[in-house]
């Protein structure tokens, strides 16, 4: 009997549509899109910042690794993933941060937070935010640091830039006229964490994400929407509240995690506004500190939750509600 090949039927295991995209490709991507904001924060901090993004890096690599072999699994450092979390763990510190400070945030956002809780895909909580709101309360004494340099890196020699409060901690204080302009604040500006040099850098590394398809719009749009509201709400500058500390670092770069955020578009907009909430809470009402950190990692432990009301119904599937009526 005689078969017309085109007929043939080829059968084989999952998964069945691909896709040119790789984990590799996407974290490549990733550390692309925060290559603006490096860049500007070594512009302001010079060998401050390459001393701290090469100390996280390393310590990322060197984490994975011991993990890894530990663990008697194989050493997957080619993914770029373990890159992308040394690096993020980098922005999220000011440039006067001891090393040691942000080596041991970066081993416990990769040791722990990642690799004990099952590896790439399978941790609950974002790793660079973990291994910093962790060190911030393992060490007692630690402080965001961006006043001068304590001399723990002597050969590098002293920041200037960062010998004044930074834009966060006079907005807390009502001296918004001691504050820089927005459109400085905008641009770039010192003061703050690495990743907080540059609204403008941040928006152009999540708009070379949106055009890449890694994330969408959801998260970043209610997150930032969420602050403008309720910053007017409490009757307080909607752009300052923005541009100013970690909420464009965090919506675009931290709080669209694959991993530890919502699948559907109305779990990513909750998820996006209870941040939101929860981010502003903290710098109105509850505590002198940032609260962004807090705010995603509370918000990661709810995604399963989030993911069970919002997932749509399969072909065929009838609701458990409807099926009892």
């Amino acid at each position: 009997m005689k078969v017309d090949k085109e007929l043939q039927l080829t059968v084989a295991p999952s998964p069945h549509l691909r896709s040119p995209d790789t984990v590799s490709g996407a974290m490549r991507d990733v550390i692309i899109a925060l290559l603006p904001v490096t860049l500007v924060s070594i512009y302001w901090y010079k060998w401050h910042a390459i001393f701290l993004v090469l100390v996280c890096l390393a310590a990322a690599a060197l984490t994975e690794i011991l993990f890894r072999k530990v663990m008697k699994k194989p050493v997957t450092l080619n993914d770029g993933s373990a890159m992308v979390t040394g690096l993020l763990v980098a922005l999220c510190f000011g440039p006067g941060t001891a090393w040691w400070t942000a080596a041991l945030a970066t081993f416990i956002g990769i040791g722990v937070a990642k690799e004990l809780m099952g590896g790439l895909g399978w941790n609950r909580f974002n790793p660079a935010l973990f291994g910093r709101l962790s060190v911030i309360l393992i060490v007692p004494l630690f402080q965001y640091v961006t006043a001068a340099f304590t001399g723990m890196r002597p050969f590098i020699g002293t920041i200037d830039v960062a010998t004044q409060a930074t834009p966060l901690a006079m907005m807390k204080q009502g001296l918004y006229s001691g504050m820089p302009s927005l459109g400085q604040i905008f641009l770039a500006h010192p003061g703050g964490a690495l990743g907080e040099t540059s609204a403008l850098a941040l928006l152009l590394g999540g708009g070379y994400l949106l055009y890449k398809k890694h994330i969408d719009w959801h998260i970043p749009v209610s997150i930032i929407g969420t602050v403008a509201v309720m910053a007017l709400l409490f009757g307080k500058n909607p752009l300052y509240h923005i541009l100013v500390g970690g909420v464009l670092l965090g919506a675009i770069f931290m709080a669209t995690d694959w991993v530890t955020s919502p699948v559907t578009p109305k779990g990513k907009i909750i998820f996006g506004i209870c941040i939101g909430v929860l981010l502003m809470l903290f710098r109105l009402v509850l505590a002198p500190t940032e609260g962004t950190a807090f705010s995603i990692l509370f918000m990661n432990a709810f995604v399963p939750f989030i993911d069970r009301l919002t997932k749509r119904p399969k072909f065929g599937e009838v609701p458990a509600a409807k099926a009892k009526t």
